[in-house]
């Protein structure tokens, strides 16, 4: 490897790619609940684009596990965010496991990557209409 090839994704844009069963359903989610819609579209793909980052839901036979957060977004205010959806039907997993928990779909999330400059972070979670379990986070500083 050459002394630039350290370098060649170190300065790139990152986009997430989340599957769809039924692309129609899951624009109209995030529409409906999530208040976004697409900027850009192709046949079997829709483009999302939050403060500069990707997203694309593209049409797929095979579904997410879900037991992982596919895709997280990071919000000012959780509690307001986390109200917000909930008045829009967006339903938050609910987590009782050693060490985490969940008060009102929310946790406390100590120590979460302080290269960022936070103590931790509040993050909440919830599942799109096709299974993919999408997270939401505010750093805590």
């Amino acid at each position: 490897m050459d002394a630039d090839d350290g370098e060649v994704l170190g300065r790139v844009r990152v986009a997430a790619r989340l599957p769809a069963q039924d692309l129609e359903r899951a624009r109209r989610f995030y529409s409906e609940r999530l208040g976004l819609d697409p900027v850009d579209e192709r046949p079997g793909g829709l483009l999302y684009r939050c403060e500069g980052a990707d997203f694309v839901l593209f049409q797929s036979t095979g579904t997410s596990p879900g037991t992982f957060t596919q895709m997280a977004l990071e919000v000012a205010d959780i509690e307001a965010a986390v109200a917000a959806l909930k008045r829009r039907g967006v339903v938050f997993e609910e987590v009782d496991a050693p060490g985490f928990r969940t008060e009102g779909g929310i946790a406390e999330i100590e120590g979460n990557y302080p290269s960022k400059g936070a103590r931790g972070e509040r993050g909440a979670w919830f599942r799109d209409s096709e299974g993919n379990l999408l997270g939401i986070g505010e750093p805590v500083f």
